[in-house]
């Protein structure tokens, strides 16, 4: 298959390249070379880009005003066809590949393996199965308790036994899990470094839910792979993300889509104050931290309240608008770096690289809320129906 781009933006920051040729073959890009005239192609589009990819998403959780609320009141089968359902919105909305940071009864992981498997329509998927997190933490309800060392040792093993290909521990109190206060630290640096040297000895990679300042540094000083959120993050902070080269998934989706929904009922009071205090520390911060150089990654916490799997495309307007990216930056953090940090592939349209593809009938960047609206969407060579 031949598909003729007017204007190619491959994921890095290279200046896009006019009126090219992408050859597929095998699910994979064969060949990217310029158009030639009068040659022939199967599709055409005015601008293409690379399937977007989101490194933080939770598919059990569909956006409800309450998410614990929810959560106690499905039946595990009935979470579990709401996040089949949530995949193939995911990909329908031009998002290729994700990585899952938490769900209950490994649910992620049996979808991804249904997904690799062609049973079940949705993007490439990591998996990190349930998270862990200290008794009664945040997330407890989605989560794997550990109380010491040794067991988070072992609940990185079970979680790998699982299936698991990464790791989330929780390092801080969030937003949506009553009484958890995100300012304060939670898992102890000698149960976060416990976790984190055993996920490594395995070869994956781990996350680390981490809202306030101390908690984030103990995930920083114990090599956690990912700090998500980061809201309250310091100068100490910034120089710990750049000297072990620590990717920050900032979620700017997930506080911004509480507050604005405040008025459409449901949320329960605790997480609308909660969201406000985190929104005021992420505003000042997280700005900061990127021009500071910190590597930067996209994420959505996509499932948290109003923030819906197929609205993806808003968290990176949102890195163009909060953080002062250009559009072709923060499509950059969209594609490769978040691929970068999931190590799935590269998250470009390079010869060799996965052929997925967002076509587009006008250019995607001159407006970067024409990334809610592919024309057409392709994975693995295939075009998503």
């Amino acid at each position: 298959m031949i598909v003729r781009a007017g204007l190619l933006y491959d994921g890095t920051l290279d200046a896009p390249r006019r009126n090219v040729d992408i050859e597929i073959d095998g699910g994979n890009v064969t060949a990217i070379r310029n158009a030639a005239e009068g040659g022939t192609y199967d599709r055409a589009a005015a601008c293409v880009t690379p399937g977007l990819v989101n490194a933080h998403v939770h598919l059990e959780m569909s956006g409800e005003a309450d998410t614990m609320g929810s959560l106690a009141l499905l039946k595990p089968n009935q979470r579990m066809i709401r996040a089949i359902e949530n995949a193939g919105k995911t990909l329908r909305a031009g998002v290729t590949t994700v990585r899952d940071v938490g769900c209950t009864n490994n649910f992620a992981i049996d979808i991804r393996d249904g997904i690799n498997e062609g049973r079940i329509p949705g993007p490439r998927m990591r998996a990190s199965g349930p998270l862990l997190c200290m008794t009664g933490g945040h997330g407890w309800f989605a989560g794997r308790m550990i109380d010491s060392p040794w067991d988070a040792r072992k609940a990185v093993r079970e979680n790998l036994w699982a299936g698991a290909d990464c790791i989330k521990v929780v390092a801080t109190g969030g937003v949506l899990t009553k009484g958890a206060v995100p300012g304060n630290a939670q898992l102890l640096p000698e149960e976060l470094e416990a976790a984190i040297h055993e996920a490594h000895r395995h070869g994956l990679r781990v996350a680390s839910h981490a809202i306030g300042t101390e908690g984030i540094k103990n995930a920083l000083r114990a090599g956690i792979d990912s700090v998500e959120h980061g809201h309250m993050l310091d100068d100490e902070a910034i120089e710990l993300f750049k000297r072990n080269g620590t990717y920050l998934v900032p979620t700017l989706t997930a506080p911004t889509c509480i507050l604005e929904h405040l008025h459409d009922g449901g949320q329960p009071e605790f997480v609308i104050r909660k969201a406000q205090f985190v929104n005021e520390a992420m505003q000042k911060n997280i700005r900061r931290a990127y021009e500071a150089g910190v590597k930067i990654a996209g994420g959505s916490d996509a499932g948290t309240p109003f923030n819906y799997h197929e609205n993806y495309a808003y968290e990176v307007e949102l890195m163009h608008t909060l953080l002062g990216m250009t559009p072709q930056q923060a499509l950059h953090a969209a594609t490769a770096v978040a691929a970068e940090l999931i190590g799935l592939h590269r998250g470009i349209l390079a010869e060799s690289e996965p052929a997925d593809l967002l076509l587009f009938e006008r250019d995607a960047l001159a407006d970067i809320r024409s990334l809610r609206s592919p024309q057409a969407v392709m994975k693995a060579g295939a075009f998503v129906s």
